[in-house]
């Protein structure tokens, strides 16, 4: 449990979510309750972009099917050759079964499903701007579930950290007794915080097509390898955990692009005052 909080009243309230004592709520793994929950969200405002953007395509439902295959399956298998030495991984059915789940091969298997959908089906416009805030309020619910059912995160001094009594400690393999970080409530404020600038502002700037979800993946590449120092995973190499050698090689590629784009002067016109109406994928 959490011992810094009241366990009656608000404090109630307060333990609910930031302690992670719900494997699974009745017969449904939070988890797995909470990123299909996230799904369904995701899926919602993915409709009202594409109906403000005025994309009506019937193909659009194959590109959103690719996304969701390719996401589910390397979102499971996406940690799979974890050893240099074969041997040592799981076998793929083992790892389907039990794997770790991973946030980042997810995104990379929603991106390559789309594109293989898109050419299956011949459909050639871009189609970030409809799944950028899609994903960013998708995000921030499913991992509510990582939040109330795995490790929070490292040891922290501050008032926040989320402290574990012994047996769920031990369920989690974590320290028991001192506060940790709260990693995943970071990402869900990082989410939510996207999904606003995105829906709020980005959406309606005369950017090329695809930019926002270009910025949102660069955005969270770069949050994800500095909140992965207070996650607690294992390190892999020189300090570092492998989602975060992943994203040493995908973030300066990410930049290169941002950085290319500014010299072509795409993102002066996000400064500009004048909204634009809705437009093209």
């Amino acid at each position: 449990m959490v011992h810094h909080v009241d366990s009656t009243g608000p404090g109630r309230l307060v333990r609910a979510i930031l302690t992670p004592v719900y494997p699974s709520l009745g017969p449904i793994p939070t988890h797995g309750l909470f990123v299909g929950l996230g799904v369904l969200v995701a899926a919602v405002v993915f409709v009202l972009e594409a109906r403000r953007r005025g994309a009506r395509d019937e193909r659009l439902v194959f590109v959103v099917m690719g996304a969701l295959v390719g996401g589910a399956v390397l979102m499971r298998m996406g940690t799979w050759l974890q050893h240099v030495d074969l041997r040592e991984n799981a076998s793929i059915t083992e790892q389907w079964l039990y794997g770790n789940r991973s946030i980042l091969g997810g995104l990379f298997g929603a991106w390559a499903g789309v594109h293989v959908a898109k050419r299956l089906t011949g459909y050639r416009l871009r189609t970030g701007d409809l799944f950028a805030p899609a994903v960013a309020l998708g995000m921030a619910v499913g991992r509510v579930g990582c939040l109330l059912a795995e490790e929070p995160g490292t040891p922290t001094g501050h008032a926040w950290g989320i402290t574990l009594d012994p047996a769920t400690a031990h369920r989690l393999h974590a320290p028991a007794g001192v506060p940790l970080h709260p990693s995943f409530g970071y990402e869900i404020a990082f989410h939510l915080v996207a999904f606003l600038v995105l829906w709020c502002w980005l959406r309606r700037k005369d950017l090329p097509p695809g930019e926002t979800f270009t910025l949102y993946v660069a955005g969270y590449a770069v949050f994800r390898f500095l909140v992965e120092f207070v996650r607690g995973n294992e390190v892999a190499w020189e300090g570092l955990t492998r989602p975060q050698l992943v994203l040493a090689v995908t973030i300066p590629l990410l930049l290169a692009r941002i950085v290319w784009q500014v010299h072509q002067g795409v993102y002066a016109r996000v400064a500009t005052p004048n909204d634009r109406a809705a437009s093209p994928v």
